[in-house]
């Protein structure tokens, strides 16, 4: 099961104690800048979508997904979600997956959804029943007590497949998973990422078990332009340990891996094969006191762009969280936990970040 980000999270809501955020400057830069707003006043929106022109953003605070063209408002298509987290669109239906239920017998949570204009929503699938009843990672669900020892199952993208595959593919964050979803609902495991047990998470106790190291915990997913799969995971926030895995759409064998990145929330493939990656809270004072009273909460988060000869470079965004690559440019939403964690709604936004923001890394 899956860390919640629970530490950096209580970090950025001790910063807006004594502060009132606002949009940094380059944010609002002009078209042409390397940093262009697209769309703002959205409450954390998390998972992003693009089909024909148009995006579709899940707001996890509002309980809604978003339409808008770049530089339109954004409208509401579907509300009443309990914190969707994940959103993609594909020849016409959109899919939404929920995040986390507090009660692995509640409704709404841990669920994909679909919907097409004109007609009413509907369940895909369940992913908690699936996770309970099969547990694919093997970890200890309850305690002696009955109770979750973790996050069981908490949805935190989404992916429809390419060309003729009509499978969708979750990104399952509690459940350390990847699972494809047939179109009559059928749920299979496609990927389960092996736990980390490098660096700061060798030795670590997890969920009972000594020596079980960190949670891989899926979070973000995207095609790149050979057809292959990628996922990012949190690697329970360890830094330098979150990792991204490039798989076979077929089966899920795994082809390619590149790690080094702290707590990676979305990945985006450009079309040169350039893997960009979100760092939500990167830059986040560390430990669980108060910040310095003169720390800046809009520096915390970055995007790490890897080119394909290796190559690092990085443009500071503040807090993104889902990526996507298309049309030749790279899209992410922005301020995406300013709700939550900065008790600031309506902060929220989409930006376009372009090749100048990026700056090497050493």
């Amino acid at each position: 099961m899956a860390h919640r980000l629970r530490t950096a999270a209580l970090v950025l809501a001790v910063t807006t104690t004594t502060a009132v955020v606002a949009a940094p400057a380059h944010a609002g830069a002009p078209p042409g800048g390397p940093v262009t707003v697209v769309a703002q006043g959205l409450d954390d929106p998390f998972g992003l979508a693009s089909e024909g022109g148009k995006f579709y953003v899940a707001e996890s605070s509002a309980g809604e997904v978003s339409g808008f063209v770049p530089g339109g408002r954004p409208t509401v298509r579907l509300a009443d979600f309990a914190a969707p987290a994940g959103v993609d669109r594909r020849a016409g239906t959109l899919y939404v997956v929920t995040g986390e239920a507090q009660d692995p017998a509640a409704t709404g949570g841990s669920t994909l959804w679909s919907s097409r204009r004109g007609e009413p929503r509907r369940v895909l699938a369940d992913l908690m029943a699936f996770e309970l009843a099969n547990n694919p990672d093997g970890q200890p669900q309850f305690g002696p007590d009955g109770a979750p020892l973790d996050a069981l199952s908490n949805p935190f993208a989404v992916l429809s497949g390419q060309g003729s595959d009509r499978r969708v593919f979750v990104a399952d964050a509690g459940a350390n998973d990847v699972l494809a979803v047939d179109p009559d609902g059928t749920v299979r495991a496609f990927f389960v990422p092996p736990a980390v047990t490098t660096g700061l998470c060798e030795g670590l106790e997890n969920n009972g078990v000594a020596d079980g190291g960190c949670d891989p915990v899926p979070t973000g997913l995207a095609w790149g332009p050979d057809g292959h799969l990628f996922v990012s995971t949190l690697s329970g926030e360890a830094p330098l340990e979150g990792r991204v895995y490039e798989l076979d759409p077929r089966d899920g064998t795994v082809v390619g891996e590149t790690s080094g990145f702290t707590a990676p929330t979305g990945v985006a493939v450009g079309d040169d094969g350039t893997l960009y990656v979100s760092e939500l809270l990167e830059g986040a004072p560390a430990g669980e006191g108060p910040p310095p009273a003169d720390f800046d909460p809009t520096t915390v988060g970055r995007i790490v762009a890897v080119a394909p000869d290796g190559e690092r470079s990085a443009a500071q965004v503040t807090m993104p969280l889902g990526l996507r690559f298309t049309g030749g440019h790279l899209y992410s939403t922005a301020f995406s936990v300013a709700g939550l964690f900065l008790g600031q709604p309506g902060l929220g936004q989409v930006v376009r970040v372009d090749d100048g923001a990026f700056e090497p890394l050493d």
